[in-house]
């Protein structure tokens, strides 16, 4: 498949959109949460899709590419920690995070393929 660019890649799209979900569900947590919890996960929740166009600037180098895409697959972990701590803190309905970790677990599979296969990515 040819790439115009890392707006064309599936997980860079389903990053930002589990990153503005998030953004929208924080808006509603504790205000003590405000300098916390809440800017922990929007942080980590917009450093994946971020990251990910960042990693496509390198795709010229392999070595780069696959090095950044670690740190995103970090980032991405991260959020899911985050996650964990809203749903158990009763921030966010378990209907809801079922379907955020699910999508999180999909994207990091999806940068684990790209992470094992860079050659698809980079020229």
């Amino acid at each position: 498949m040819e790439y115009q660019g890392f707006r064309d890649l599936i997980v860079y799209q389903k990053a930002y959109t589990a990153s503005l979900e998030i953004f929208k569900i924080t808006a509603k947590f504790p205000p003590e949460e405000k300098f916390s919890l809440v800017d922990q996960i929007r942080r980590s929740s917009r450093s994946v899709a971020a990251n990910i166009a960042e990693a496509w600037s390198k795709r010229a180098y392999p070595k780069l590419f696959v090095s950044k895409l670690i740190e995103v697959s970090g980032e991405a972990s991260e959020t899911t920690v985050w996650l964990d701590m809203s749903k158990d803190l009763h921030y966010i309905p378990s209907v809801l995070y079922d379907s955020l970790i699910g999508q999180y677990d999909e994207i990091s599979k999806m940068l684990t393929s790209m992470i094992h296969h860079p050659e698809k990515f980079c020229h």
